[in-house]
């Protein structure tokens, strides 16, 4: 789709004249020599932060990397400023926020070092199992000992991967080209993806521990991956297993990877990334047994200068009416469109977040999105594509948003599919979102609620109920019977945990088991956690439960 963009108060170039773009960092050769195609082209990589507030206001399109800040004061200043290009991933140097507001694009470069960090972990792992950095430094040293570094062969051994992403997937193929098996588990990937890539599904990161003789680790950096391997995934390895970690840093517990090094149960690590960075001492660094770097898995020229290119590529989109295909903002919609749909993006966004995590099958094969009642008149792509967003954001490594979510999701093998209907049963408007996953299908809707609009829930698998989608969201379902409401209640106020408000959707009519259980949705001031939730589950009636953070 074309990314469009609003109207703002800018300086407008006389009709004829090219626009101009200031390419304020070196980036390569072909991404200057894309822009000038199209463009007239300064390249001010050694103007001071004075001379670029000065000239900023000349330019339609800026090319930057990571030394520039974009802060809210110079991109006021930019009056003509309609495209931002990062040359990279992250774009924590650009106020998103000030430049969305001014309706200007920001696009990075996320595909932009993906083979260089796969290629970085098959660089590590080779390292890794023959000790070649160990052995360079003793031989470098006056020491020939051949016998010390004697490492073990990839050949038929099995690599466990943790997050199956656009990275994952490289190095999967990468492996297999070894000769190894791959076992990999993220259950936001379909089946046949998985069959795609000859690559075997783990149902669950303990089938990686149990079978993995290297296990590598390509997740999201977010609250519930923080330390994702830790003390007690450590004891659940195989003896002698070796670990990698090339994606980002805290991944890893590094104290309980100590600890497991010590003992033997872990017989080797590399790493590439550190929570804290740059840092030149470490507990680890003295390690025979570990290989470190210093963060390159983005670090090669053919990154550097496809990064440049493909910001190039993404500002010629914006400038010329294209498609802007990597953008960070919210792509702006018409007036009239986003008077009406706008109250509904966070209801879309929470819906699909609430369905995928309501998914038990362990992979996800199709998102839908039905759009029902007066909202259906309306272009609602924008609405598909934040609940595209709330199902993946989180659980892919490379930052998800409303413009680059059919391509995250497509290249996980997930399938979306969208519908409009002019009416809606009870309610005026109405998105429900269905998450297939395996034989699983799992469906919530919502409305919004008062003149703002306030995002309700009002329907869990069938279920009717209404409540107020707040940040915690805690859902039970159960067998339909008296007292289980007051059971809830008991527990959570046992555990400090105060209930905002509750509700309940009971069974339908109908025969047979699923008939007969009805759904209990919880809303909380505070997170309620995993254990709380089992502790729940496991009493009787209970059949399962989720706690989502909505935040």
């Amino acid at each position: 789709m074309s990314t469009p963009t609003t109207e703002t108060a800018t300086e407008q170039r006389p009709a004829g004249e090219r626009p101009r773009v200031l390419v304020k960092e070196k980036i390569g050769d072909s991404g200057v020599a894309l822009l000038r195609e199209h463009f007239d082209v300064d390249v001010g990589v050694d103007w001071t932060e004075e001379e670029l507030a000065e000239r900023i206001g000349g330019y339609e399109g800026i090319v930057i990397r990571s030394a520039t800040k974009l802060t809210a004061e110079l991109i006021g200043r930019a009056g003509r400023l309609r495209v931002i290009g990062r040359a990279g991933v992250g774009v924590d140097n650009v106020d998103v926020v000030a430049a969305t507001k001014r309706g200007i694009v920001v696009a990075n470069a996320p595909e932009s070092n993906v083979v260089t960090a796969a290629e970085h972990t098959m660089a590590l792992l080779l390292a890794l199992a023959r000790n070649v950095p160990q052995a360079y430094a003793s031989l470098t040293a006056g020491k020939w000992e051949r016998s010390r570094f004697s490492g073990v062969e990839l050949y038929e051994k099995t690599l466990g991967i943790l997050g199956f992403g656009r990275i994952g997937q490289l190095v999967a193929q990468r492996a297999r080209g070894f000769g190894m098996r791959v076992l990999a588990f993220d259950p936001f990937v379909s089946a046949e993806r998985y069959r795609e890539l000859r690559v075997e599904k783990a149902d669950s990161p303990d089938d990686i521990y149990a079978e993995a003789d290297f296990i590598t680790v390509h997740l999201p950096k977010t609250a519930e991956t923080e330390g994702f391997l830790g003390a007690e995934q450590f004891a659940k390895m195989r003896d002698g297993v070796r670990v990698l970690n090339v994606a980002r840093g805290g991944l890893i517990d590094e104290a309980a990877l100590q600890e497991a090094l010590d003992s033997g149960k872990v017989a080797g690590a590399a790493l590439d990334v550190f929570p804290t960075e740059p840092i030149t001492e470490h507990p680890l660094f003295g390690y025979d047994s570990v290989v470190v770097t210093p963060h390159l898995g983005a670090s090669t020229a053919e990154a550097t200068d496809r990064a440049g290119y493909q910001s190039a590529e993404q500002v010629v989109a914006a400038l010329t009416g294209g498609v802007v295909s990597t953008a960070v903002n919210i792509p702006a919609i018409g007036a009239e469109d986003m008077e009406m749909l706008g109250p509904f993006l966070p209801l879309a966004t929470n819906l699909g977040r609430l369905a995928m995590d309501l998914a038990e099958g362990s992979s996800v094969e199709r998102i839908e999105a039905a759009f029902l009642g007066r909202i259906a008149d309306f272009d609602t792509r924008l609405l598909g594509l934040a609940v595209i967003v709330g199902a993946l954001e989180g659980r892919t490594e490379e930052q998800v948003n409303l413009v680059n979510a059919p391509t995250m999701a497509q290249q996980r093998g997930i399938i979306f599919e969208e519908k409009a209907i002019s009416e809606a049963q009870d309610f005026n408007e109405l998105i429900r979102v269905t998450v297939v996953a395996g034989d699983e299908r799992v469906a919530v809707a919502g409305t919004g609620i008062g003149p703002n609009r306030v995002p309700h829930l009002v329907e869990v698998q069938g279920r009717r109920l209404t409540i107020e989608l707040e940040q915690y969201v805690t859902v039970f379902r159960y067998e339909d019977l008296p007292g289980m409401i007051g059971r809830v209640g008991t527990i959570f106020g046992a555990h400090g945990i105060n209930i905002s408000s509750a509700a309940v959707g009971h069974t339908p009519d109908g025969d047979g088991e699923e008939k007969r259980l009805a759904a209990m949705v919880v809303t909380t001031d505070a997170p309620v956690p995993d254990e709380v939730v089992q502790e729940i589950v496991a009493s009787d009636g209970f059949v399962n439960g989720w706690s989502v953070d909505l935040g």
